[in-house]
């Protein structure tokens, strides 16, 4: 009987990371085919490397007219790709075990006539002649530690999320007004999960 039940809780956990990893994904990808601005979180590879989960992914931007007018106006744009691995438990909500974010910026130098790309964690520098250049910079997450395996319990159920934000409250004050009603600076992806297997 308890087989029973550990089954259905499985199964129950795999159909919910599943569902959350496809819905977003799903509106996602109309969005997209219509050529909608946003992001997409899509490539995900979680693989154990010396005793520690490792990420991978890749992400699409697209940018909408309005923020590609401000970035040629010299205006920087703040993303936050937030990463986080949850434990799944049956009578509660599932509990955060690690939460974390990468924050870049990238921003258009007029005399320059180039993107500048940095990294807010580390503090590097990267320039690109091409908007999509930099773009495919932070489209690419890459053997990012999440966690060590010693904090994994054995017959637990687990899931890494990961969602990309656009920091509206980052952007000159006299344009946020207009990022919260315009729907061209709705640029923020949706948590997409992926079952971390033990």
């Amino acid at each position: 009987m308890r087989a029973s039940a550990k089954y259905k809780s499985l199964l129950h956990f795999v159909l919910y990371c599943v569902l959350a990893c496809l819905l977003p994904a799903l509106s996602q990808a109309e969005s997209f085919g219509q050529d909608k601005p946003g992001v997409v979180v899509k490539n995900t590879e979680i693989r154990l490397q010396n005793n520690h989960y490792m990420l991978s992914a890749d992400m699409e931007y697209r940018l909408s007219a309005k923020a590609k007018e401000a970035l040629q106006n010299g205006v920087p744009l703040f993303w936050d790709i937030h990463i986080k691995t949850l434990q799944h438990r049956e009578y509660f909500w599932d509990k955060t075990l690690a939460n974390t974010a990468i924050r870049y910026r990238i921003q258009y130098h007029a005399l320059l006539n180039m993107y500048r790309v940095r990294h807010e964690g580390n503090g590097e520098l990267y320039n690109f002649s091409t908007l999509s250049a930099a773009l495919a910079l932070m489209s690419t997450l890459r053997d990012f530690d999440l966690m060590d395996k010693r904090f994994i319990v054995s017959g637990q159920h687990y899931a890494v999320g990961i969602k990309v934000t656009l920091d509206r409250d980052a952007l000159p004050l006299p344009l946020r007004p207009v990022a919260y009603t315009n729907r061209q600076w709705y640029l923020s992806s949706d948590w997409t999960l992926w079952p971390l297997i033990q």
